[in-house]
């Protein structure tokens, strides 16, 4: 019967499998490519509870709805809505959603069917596509990008001032109106 040397059995850490190294792996390389791709220029990484955005990859399909508070990465196909208190929501560039959406930023480098809502800022990349109304207070759109929308920015409320505090015209300070009055009292 075959054996393992005592040199083999050493070296293997107890409890690890060949399945949870290629999983580490898996999940090492997972963080690196979101390091490298979740960044729009001039942004640092985003920083979740655990330091990453949750993600669902490509070769996933969800239906129904997602709500929260932080990033999410979304590389996969969802139908449904989506709700998020503060954070990012990133459409892959292998994504395909059609969803009511609503977020502080929402970043598009894929495709996206729907309604979306964001508070501060929508960017859509030059590989995304956008078809459905946005209101939002900020929108950049890459050359190249696809865009059938309605786009609606709001404007920051003006206070409304009461009738009384309206300000009653300041007198004239120049010199000019006062000649004119004393000249006209000389005479």
């Amino acid at each position: 019967m075959w054996r393992k040397s005592e040199d083999s059995k050493a070296k293997s850490s107890p409890g690890a499998s060949p399945s949870s190294a290629s999983f580490a792996q898996h999940r090492e390389a997972w963080r690196e490519f979101l390091r490298a791709h979740w960044q729009t220029p001039g942004t640092a990484a985003p920083q979740g509870s655990a330091g990453t955005p949750a993600a669902v990859s490509r070769d996933i399909t969800i239906k129904g709805e997602i709500s929260g508070h932080g990033d999410l990465f979304l590389d996969g196909e969802f139908e449904g809505k989506i709700r998020l208190a503060s954070g990012t929501f990133t459409v892959g560039p292998n994504a395909r959603v059609s969803a009511e959406i609503d977020a502080p930023k929402v970043i598009i480098r894929g495709e996206v069917i729907g309604m979306l809502k964001s508070c501060e800022r929508v960017h859509i990349w030059s590989t995304g596509k956008l078809s459905g109304d946005i209101e939002t207070r900020g929108i950049v759109i890459e050359d190249g990008a696809v865009l059938h929308s309605k786009v609606v920015v709001p404007q920051a409320p003006v206070p409304e001032v009461p009738a009384g505090e309206i300000d009653q015209p300041a007198p004239p300070t120049s010199p000019e109106p006062l000649r004119r009055a004393k000249a006209a009292g000389a005479s």
